[in-house]
């Protein structure tokens, strides 16, 4: 997955993020003001950068004009703001970023933004004809000769059986954990895509697999 840098110089929205995109099978760098993000920059060379516009040392519209100006805007770059007027995200757009989150930030613009965002960067980045091809696939030159053929997908696949004959209890506990297993597995083990799947709040869906033994590692992507 990516390697995403998040600058906010507040502590809560940080660590929401990071908590978010760890979920999401991304690795997550952390910078609290402008100083710490040109060393991550430099350091983590992320393949995106959510930023925030207002921090006490060098705002974030600033630091991306440094940026801009110094060839180092090589990555998708998300702003975000809680307080910023349509004229500041209208300059930052018109600096290099690529798109403008209003804060509180919801769940699926986040994702949506995000996804965009590495989509675009996939889009530049020179394709490596000898990598690995997803499962599934065949990567093909333009003469139709294939140069990679994907793995075959073996790993296990989650299966359940029911005994009727339970008691009422034990048998729907039984099918609960065998519906989050699933969707655990469906979605690369992202608690955060559950959620929103089985239309649970994310405490409550920790509370549910923790009383359920479910194994919250089942399905979990490999970065």
């Amino acid at each position: 997955m990516a390697n995403i840098l998040v600058v906010d110089d507040e502590l809560g929205i940080r660590d929401l993020l990071s908590e978010i995109l760890n979920d999401e099978g991304h690795q997550v760098e952390l910078a609290e003001n402008a100083a710490q993000a040109r060393l991550a920059r430099g350091r983590a060379r992320p393949d995106l950068v959510l930023l925030d516009i207002w921090m006490p040392d060098t705002d974030g519209v600033t630091l991306l004009k440094e940026w801009s100006s110094g060839g180092l805007l090589t990555m998708p770059v998300i702003m975000m703001s809680g307080h910023a007027t349509i004229d500041t995200a209208v300059e930052a757009t018109k600096i290099g970023a690529m798109a403008f989150l209003e804060k509180p930030i919801t769940l699926q613009k986040l994702l949506q933004a995000v996804d965009h965002g590495l989509t675009r960067l996939a889009v530049r980045k020179p394709v490596n004809p000898y990598a690995m091809v997803p499962a599934g696939e065949t990567l093909q030159a333009g003469n139709g000769v294939v140069l990679a053929e994907a793995e075959q997908d073996t790993s296990p696949k989650p299966t359940q059986s029911f005994l009727l004959e339970k008691p009422l209890r034990e048998a729907r506990d039984e099918f609960e954990k065998a519906y989050f297993e699933f969707h655990l597995f469906r979605e690369g083990g992202s608690m955060t895509r559950v959620a929103e799947k089985t239309g649970l709040e994310r405490t409550h869906l920790y509370r549910k697999l923790k009383q359920l033994g479910v194994d919250l590692t089942r399905g979990k992507r490999q970065s």
